[in-house]
């Protein structure tokens, strides 16, 4: 049995931020977001989280049945972090210990590491070209391990190692607490260093395994802004290469960024200066233009979306246009052939097949029927101050420029409304709704003059 324990209780100093450093982002989700979610891969029969600065904030971001949190008052190191929760584990259970700021760590990896540790405990490694910062695996003469030191203890000879220990250990949960006990603080920091437990069970005569990796990326950790931002870049270049490889024409792979998933049919082209957010679904052909948003979207093959258009919670049917500069707001459905142009915005509202809305229009919380047209500057007045009303339009329904709809309002089918018009009641179908003053021509009227022309 495997349970996990993440250590999520620092402060992070360094990031120099109120929000605990675990709560920072990395491709739109926070840092211990992705440790779980990987270690949820592994199956664990329980996930425990040790909390302490900004503790309520991080219980909060990351609430769920299957975690457990533990308090560490004091910052008393790595080793103290672990004991706060290893009372909470089965005693038969193989504990498996990660980092909440360490989120690209990977879930084959893991398991490799837990698969090892039935009868001792494992350390995962790795070899880097600049160990700087890290703890150094030291091995004997026939090349076993021996121990870690931190670097802030090493020696010159010491710094030298090239092989480095990443702070993941697993080992079964009874030897783990009892190795635990054991360690003391003798060191700069004065605080229990989770690997000592590693060089006490080397003394006890008991086998340490090691996995090394030479993956940098998946065991770098976070320790301020900086190095956020260059392992964000790092993540968004092999997510980037990776959709290129499925087939996607990116026109610049340093130019898209990934908060969420994205899953792309054939021949899909993204421009430049794209993000993504959330789960976006592009099917066959889809075309985005430059600098688009997309967030928990399904777009359809063979709809292009124009540059500056911002789609956010919207479900886009095959051939459809948008753009530029359109907003698509959550609960908009656009059927087959819509079109949606320039500075348009639509919110929880239905287009039918081919219906238009080509500029400068705002339509929410409406259905529009088939083969629609909406004119430029219309606009649907559907909230009251109060509650909101729909505008229903049945097919074929043409809508003059410049017109407001005023809901609850249902317009039949063929329904023409004259430019300029404030329309209020509902109207029959093929009938012609005009709803504007009679334009009056006055003759002989005299422009006002200004007091200081008399």
């Amino acid at each position: 049995m495997l349970e996990v324990v993440v250590l999520a209780a620092g402060r992070g100093t360094r990031m120099r931020s109120r929000l605990p450093k675990v709560l920072h982002t990395l491709a739109g989700q926070p840092l211990l977001t992705h440790v779980l979610n990987t270690a949820r891969q592994l199956a664990p029969a329980r996930l425990h989280v040790v909390v302490g600065h900004g503790a309520d904030l991080v219980k909060q971001a990351v609430a769920a049945p299957d975690v457990s949190f533990h308090i560490q008052s004091e910052q008393l190191g790595t080793g103290h972090a672990v004991l706060q929760a290893l009372p909470s584990c089965a005693p038969e259970s193989t504990v498996l210990v990660l980092f909440g700021d360490v989120p690209l760590i990977d879930a084959a990896l893991l398991q490799q590491v837990a698969a090892s540790a039935s009868h001792g405990p494992v350390v995962l490694a790795a070899k880097l070209e600049d160990p700087t910062g890290y703890g150094r695996i030291l091995r004997s003469a026939t090349g076993n391990f021996k121990a870690v030191v931190e670097q802030k203890d090493a020696t010159d000879e010491q710094l030298r190692v090239t092989e480095v220990n990443t702070g993941v250990i697993a080992a079964p949960a009874t030897r783990l607490k009892d190795l635990l006990h054991r360690v003391g603080n003798d060191n700069q920091q004065g605080e229990y260093y989770l690997p000592d437990v590693l060089a006490l069970a080397v003394t006890d005569g008991d086998p340490v395994s090691v996995v090394t990796t030479d993956d940098a990326l998946a065991i770098q950790g976070i320790n301020d802004r900086l190095q956020l931002e260059q392992l964000e870049r790092l993540y968004q270049r092999r997510y980037a290469e990776q959709l290129m490889r499925d087939g996607v024409a990116l026109r610049d792979r340093q130019r898209i960024d990934i908060r969420g998933t994205l899953r792309c049919g054939q021949d899909v082209v993204i421009d430049i200066n794209t993000v993504i957010e959330g789960e976006v679904v592009l099917d066959d052909g889809v075309t985005v233009g430059a600098h688009c948003v997309l967030r928990n979207c399904h777009i359809a093959a063979g709809t292009v979306v124009d540059a500056y258009s911002y789609i956010d919670g919207a479900i886009i049917e095959e051939n459809c246009r948008i753009g530029p500069f359109a907003r698509i707001r959550p609960g908009t459905q656009l059927a087959s052939g819509a079109r949606i142009g320039n500075f348009v915005e639509t919110k929880n509202s239905r287009f039918g097949i081919g219906s238009k809305a080509n500029h400068l229009a705002y339509i929410g919380d409406s259905d529009v029927g088939d083969a629609c047209n909406i004119g430029a500057g219309t606009i649907t007045c559907n909230y009251d101050g109060v509650n909101k009303h729909r505008t229903q339009l049945g097919d074929g329904v043409f809508v003059g420029s410049n017109s407001t709809l005023v809901a609850p309002l249902q317009l039949a089918d063929g329904c023409f409304v004259g430019a300029g018009s404030t329309v209020t009641d509902n109207a029959d179908a093929e009938t012609l709704v005009i709803g504007r003053a009679r334009q009056r021509a006055i003759s002989g009227w005299q422009r006002p003059v200004s007091k200081k022309d008399k």
